[in-house]
């Protein structure tokens, strides 16, 4: 029994933060999990900028509703379906996410919350569990799967490796050479060829 775990940032959909920085013109905002291993650092430090720049939940939404999926993204994730169950395994939020897993067809995802305050300022965000992508591989397996993951960024790299195939998308040259046993791929159509192989 096999499972697919996606990463969405990056691997499915363009990163919401450096598509948010570009809108509000924030450069700081460009940082990602590709540039800081530590997710819970990496927020704390966000939601420091939105706050002092007095911005909230609308306008990254706004921002959100003009992304679309990556060239090809759909089309790999209809195919990838076809042969396997697929769960993309995600540290965005639903209130990010909702309106992107609409233009992915409705994917299955795991990901987690943000606390949002009446006047719409994010004050908080609730992980769903501790080291989210390798605790829920590790779920997976203990119910009788094999998972076969990819990602793009650090906090992929845990349930890529705890994985019975596991590749890099679309990812930095440092975390791939950082990572010289992990297969690399750039496009949907390898990315497919090497989980079909591992299924």
């Amino acid at each position: 029994m096999n499972i697919v775990c996606l990463d969405l940032e990056g691997v499915l959909v363009p990163e919401i933060w450096i598509a948010f920085s570009k809108a509000s013109g924030i450069p700081e905002l460009k940082r990602t999990t590709r540039d800081e291993p530590d997710y819970d650092k990496l927020m704390r430090w966000r939601l420091g900028i939105l706050k002092e720049h007095g911005l909230g939940l609308k306008e990254i939404q706004d921002t959100i509703s003009t992304i679309d999926p990556i060239p090809g993204a759909r089309e790999f994730l209809d195919a990838l379906r076809e042969l396997t169950q697929v769960i993309i395994i995600s540290d965005t939020f639903t209130q990010f996410a909702t309106p992107l897993m609409k233009k992915l067809g409705w994917p299955t995802i795991f990901c987690n919350e943000l606390v949002v305050a009446d006047n719409g300022e994010i004050t908080d965000f609730k992980m769903r569990i501790e080291n989210s992508k390798l605790s829920t591989v590790k779920a997976l397996q203990s119910i009788g799967y094999d998972t076969i993951a990819s990602g793009d960024s650090f906090n992929d790299l845990a349930m890529i490796k705890a994985s019975k195939a596991g590749f890099l998308f679309k990812s930095t040259e440092a975390i791939k050479k950082d990572n010289p046993d992990l297969p690399a791929f750039e496009e949907y159509d390898e990315l497919l060829e090497a989980v079909k192989k591992a299924l």
